[in-house]
C-alpha cells in the first residue's frame, strides 16, 4: 500500500498548496491513502468543517488534528458528522468526536488511522502510551488491517521517539507532528515501522513556524502578549513523507520525505 501523510497545514497559504497539489500527487505517486493534519488550517487556529470537507473533496482521506483542534467552535458541533476527521485519542472521555478511525478502500484494505497528544510541555492529558497500545491490541496489522497510521502531536523528540518505539513492529507508520518543522530522521526501525519525528508544516517557511515574523518575535523580544499572530500568506511547502507498505505484513518497505514548492530544499519520493 502507498501511503502519503502530511504536515500540518497552516492557514490559506498551506491549505490551498494541499488542496491543488494534492489531485496530481494522489496520481503521479499512485497513492493509495492520504492523511493528512489540519489542526491550523482555518487562519491558523482550528479547522473549520468547511475546509474539512474541501481537503477530503481534493483528496485526503483521514483529517488529524491535535490542540488547536477546539479553536474553531463550529468544528465542536459537526465533529460527530465528520467520521473521517479525528481528534487526539487521549483527550478526556466525553469529549466530542473519536481519536481512531478505520477507512476501508474501495478494493476491501483497511487502514487504521490514529491522533495522539504527547504529554512533555503540553497540556495535561491520559496516557498516550497505554492508550495507543490498547487500541493496537485490537487489531492484527496485515491480517484485519492493512496499514496503521500514528499521528503524535507532540513537543518533546523524545516522547515521539518513545512511542515509536514502544509500537515498532506492530504499525505501518508512527510520524510527528506539531513544532511545525520537518526533520532528517525518516527510517525503519527495526520491526518495520516507519518513523519520523516531525512531518513539518504545509505554509509558508518565510515565518515564525508559519506565522507572519513582527508579532511572534515581538512575543519573545517583549514578553508581553501582543497583536494576534497571523499566517504568513508567501508561497507554501506542502511538507510530508510517503510510505510503501507490505499488504501481508503492514510494515514498511520503503519511506521518502517529500517537500514540494516554497523556500524549502525540493523532494519528492521516487518509488
Amino acid at each position: 500500500m502507498r501511503l502519503l501523510f502530511l504536515g500540518d497545514i497552516v492557514g490559506r497559504s498551506g491549505r490551498d498548496a494541499v488542496t491543488t497539489r494534492l489531485p496530481e500527487l494522489r496520481e503521479k505517486l499512485r497513492l493509495d491513502f492520504v492523511v493528512v493534519n489540519a489542526e491550523n488550517a482555518s487562519h491558523g487556529f482550528g479547522l473549520s468543517p468547511g475546509i474539512a470537507r474541501d481537503l477530503m473533496a481534493a483528496g485526503t482521506d483521514v483529517i488529524t488534528l491535535g490542540n488547536h483542534a477546539w479553536d474553531r467552535r463550529d468544528l465542536i458541533g459537526e465533529i460527530g458528522g465528520l467520521e473521517r476527521v479525528i481528534r487526539p485519542l487521549n483527550f478526556p472521555p466525553g469529549t466530542p468526536g473519536q481519536g481512531s478511525v478505520i477507512v476501508s478502500l474501495a478494493d476491501g484494505r483497511k487502514v487504521l488511522v490514529a491522533n495522539v497528544m504527547g504529554r512533555v510541555f503540553m497540556d495535561p492529558m491520559d496516557d498516550p502510551f497505554r492508550l495507543t497500545q490498547e487500541l493496537i491490541s485490537r487489531h492484527r496489522l496485515g491480517v484485519t488491517i492493512q496499514a496503521a497510521i500514528i499521528d503524535v502531536h507532540a513537543e518533546a523528540t523524545s516522547e515521539k521517539s518513545s512511542l515509536a518505539s514502544v509500537l515498532d513492529g506492530t504499525v505501518s507508520l508512527v510520524v510527528g507532528t506539531h513544532t511545525h518543522t520537518p526533520t532528517a530522521d525518516h527510517r525503519i526501525l527495526p520491526g518495520g515501522t516507519a518513523y519520523q519525528t516531525d512531518a513539518g508544516m504545509c505554509g509558508d517557511y518565510d515565518s515564525i513556524i508559519g506565522m507572519q515574523k513582527p508579532a511572534a518575535i515581538s512575543r519573545f523580544v517583549r514578553k508581553m502578549p501582543g497583536e494576534r499572530l497571523q499566517p504568513a500568506e508567501g508561497e507554501a511547502t506542502v511538507s510530508g513523507l510517503m510510505v510503501e507498505t507490505d499488504d501481508s505484513t503492514g510494515l514498511a518497505r520503503k519511506v521518502a520525505p517529500l517537500r514540494l514548492g516554497g523556500l524549502l530544499s525540493q523532494t519528492m519520493p521516487d518509488f
